[in-house]
């Protein structure tokens, strides 16, 4: 079977998703599409222009748990001792290492196993695929590089998709959300109600954070917990949050999704909001906006969160009423001073 080329492939500024995954189409490109960001990868199987599957890197085995769940609530949860029933392990000291593509061949495995039918491993794989490439079709930069070999070739195929018409419904998906009535979501659901603040033994607080000469603002909060709500779509930001606050003090609400993070947002009643600036669909300035005009989030500390740096910028950030602006990339001390400033 012959592999089309994309030609040039290089690093680049600019990405340009749609028009590239019209060529693989039109050309009729067999292989895998890899592409990546400073954060994330994607992978896009095709054989002769059909999708045959696509993941990135972000919670491979969660993306593929829930969908599957939806087909079959009696699938073994996955872990170390089901990858190695599986057989997606590599024979690794530390027995730790999957093997490529090792969501795929789980997909296989369920089959063999007659947990799921080929036909809902087809299912299955359309509903992943289209998660995965709404993501994907919303980026704006990175590099790519096209693979003759892509690692699926010896094993079963369950749909040939018409990447053309995935596409589509992505889009549609996409557009869908945002025409989500989001204000009217946040309107009909917060409460003012606030969490009664605990005293908490200072000498506590001193012996903790008294290592840390960063932290000595913190020695004035009067509670014994806040919550910190933090919405931006690179996982590599939410895990670096979540690791510079301690969980003793913080308990760290972390969101990838800024549609999803509505309704997050109002379960988790935060005292602090991190915001991403930058994020597809919804971007933190319309997010914040939205949060603004809700009684319910009035006084609540919004931070935006961005790598951007101009006057430009944070006069955006201030009309929309932010309390504050944190430039990435930021350290741990940079983070507790924004925090202890804005709650306690």
């Amino acid at each position: 079977m012959m592999t089309s080329s994309l030609g040039n492939n290089r690093l680049f500024n600019k990405l340009h998703p749609l028009s590239l995954l019209a060529q693989l189409k039109t050309k009729k490109v067999t292989g895998c599409l890899s592409v990546y960001t400073d954060v994330s990868s994607w992978s896009i199987y095709l054989e002769e222009g059909k999708l045959i599957y696509a993941t990135y890197s972000d919670k491979v085995f969660e993306r593929l748990e829930s969908h599957l769940h939806r087909l079959n609530q009696e699938i073994p949860a996955f872990n170390d001792t089901t990858y190695e029933q599986m057989g997606l392990i590599l024979g690794d000291k530390d027995h730790s290492q999957l093997i490529p593509n090792a969501d795929y061949h789980a997909v296989c495995w369920l089959v063999n196993q007659e947990y799921i039918t080929p036909t809902q491993a087809g299912t299955l794989i359309e509903e992943i695929v289209k998660e995965v490439l709404e993501s994907f079709i919303s980026l704006k930069a990175g590099n790519y590089k096209l693979n003759a070999d892509y690692g699926l070739n010896e094993l079963q195929k369950f749909c040939y998709l018409d990447l053309q018409l995935i596409v589509e419904q992505c889009q549609k998906r996409l557009v869908e959300r945002r025409n989500i009535p989001v204000q009217k979501i946040l309107t009909s659901t917060v409460t003012n109600q606030k969490k009664s603040p605990q005293k908490v033994d200072d000498s506590t607080l001193k012996q903790k954070y008294t290592e840390d000469n960063s932290s000595q603002d913190l020695l004035r909060f009067q509670k014994t917990s806040y919550t910190i709500a933090c919405i931006d779509d690179s996982q590599a930001v939410l895990n670096s949050i979540q690791h510079f606050l301690d969980e003793k003090i913080f308990s760290v609400v972390t969101i990838n999704d800024p549609i999803k993070a509505l309704m997050q947002i109002i379960r988790s009643k935060p005292d602090l909001i991190l915001l991403d600036v930058e994020m597809p669909n919804l971007d933190g300035y319309e997010l914040c906006s939205l949060l603004r005009k809700h009684s319910g989030f009035k006084n609540i500390p919004i931070i935006m969160v961005t790598s951007r740096k101009g006057f430009v910028d944070k006069a955006k950030a201030k009309i929309v009423r932010s309390s504050g602006y944190l430039t990435k990339p930021f350290t741990r001390t940079d983070l507790l001073k924004m925090v202890s400033k804005h709650i306690g």
